[in-house]
């Protein structure tokens, strides 16, 4: 179970005190997370869900506030933080920044079909035009120049074939970084994978766990997409499936020819970022057997097998 600061039930209880939220039922802590500690909590008015915020700039946490309110504004499917007596989103329980939020109906997709990827991909373009004119910004804690370092620190011990591959993305970066191509941008999710969006059978009931939300290519976004949802079993892209969020996407924002040039790479870069990330997640927590710690080998995979990408955005619908 990912809990890194434990919660002892009277702890949670003189907290939910601070609301009007009526009395603690249960709760539990929440398996899956690799950075911040989640648990369900219920009470007599509803079920809600607890964030204690264990990484990244703690300072930056009214932006993620913001963001999601300006995003339950939109009426996305999202949660946002809750008030408390004296209206305050924010709080402190245990030593760690905690949020407080409405627990949305629905359950993760296991294995998604075309009509799951097409609403995702719908979704994520609503996301991104409620973003992109908002006026909140925050720049990427693992961007291009993150991603730079880590590579050549990751190459420089590691096997002779994973090197090669870590080496042939440098140039890519470098040039990203030099001449960094306008493509559309907005606020972007960024970690939109299948265990951050709820489905009721086939209707998209929420997206949760926006932090790491920053804003960039809009392209990106639906890179880190694709690359979770449109998986084949061969490790590429199933074609069925990654066509259908591509047009759900489409449907909603049309790509531009200068996004079709460079979506090879981004979805490249995509894998790299989260073949890094995971595999620094899996060095600091190697002792930790409470924190779930995700293969960072199948990025790796993924990255090789994208070497060659044979499916394209589609330019007109």
């Amino acid at each position: 179970m990912s809990v890194f600061t434990p919660v002892a039930r009277a702890e949670l209880e003189a907290f939910l005190g601070r609301f009007t939220l009526g009395r603690l039922i249960d709760y539990h802590g929440i398996a899956g997370g690799t950075e911040n500690s989640n648990f369900f909590v219920t009470t007599v008015q509803g079920e809600y869900v607890l964030t204690l915020v264990e990484r990244g700039p703690m300072a930056e946490l009214p932006f993620f506030i913001a963001l999601l309110d300006h995003l339950q504004r939109a009426q996305l499917p999202v949660p946002y933080a809750i008030r408390d007596r004296d209206g305050a989103p924010l709080h402190q329980l245990n030593g760690r920044p905690a949020l407080l939020q409405p627990r949305l109906p629905g359950r993760h997709v296991d294995t998604a079909d075309a009509s799951h990827c097409r609403a995702i991909g719908q979704l994520l373009a609503r996301l991104h035009d409620a973003t992109a004119t908002s006026g909140l910004l925050r720049p990427s804690d693992r961007g291009l120049e993150w991603m730079a370092t880590q590579t050549r620190a990751l190459a420089a011990r590691s096997e002779p074939a994973d090197r090669e591959l870590l080496h042939s993305m440098l140039p890519m970066l470098d040039r990203l970084r030099a001449q960094r191509p306008a493509l559309p941008e907005a606020v972007l999710h960024g970690d939109l994978f299948r265990d951050n969006v709820l489905f009721d059978g086939h209707h998209l009931t929420g997206i949760i766990d926006f932090y790491n939300a920053f804003s960039g290519w809009t392209l990106y976004d639906v890179a880190i997409c694709v690359n979770d949802w449109c998986l084949a079993a061969d490790g590429g892209l199933d074609e069925r499936r990654t066509e259908a969020l591509l047009a759900g996407y489409a449907s909603q924002r049309r790509f531009t020819p200068l996004e079709a040039e460079h979506w090879p790479d981004l979805l490249r870069l995509a894998a790299l970022r989260f073949w890094l990330s995971r595999q620094l997640a899996a060095d600091q927590h190697t002792e930790h057997y409470d924190v779930l710690i995700k293969d960072p080998v199948h990025f790796q995979r993924l990255l090789a097998a994208h070497r060659d990408v044979q499916l394209g955005l589609p330019l007109a619908l």
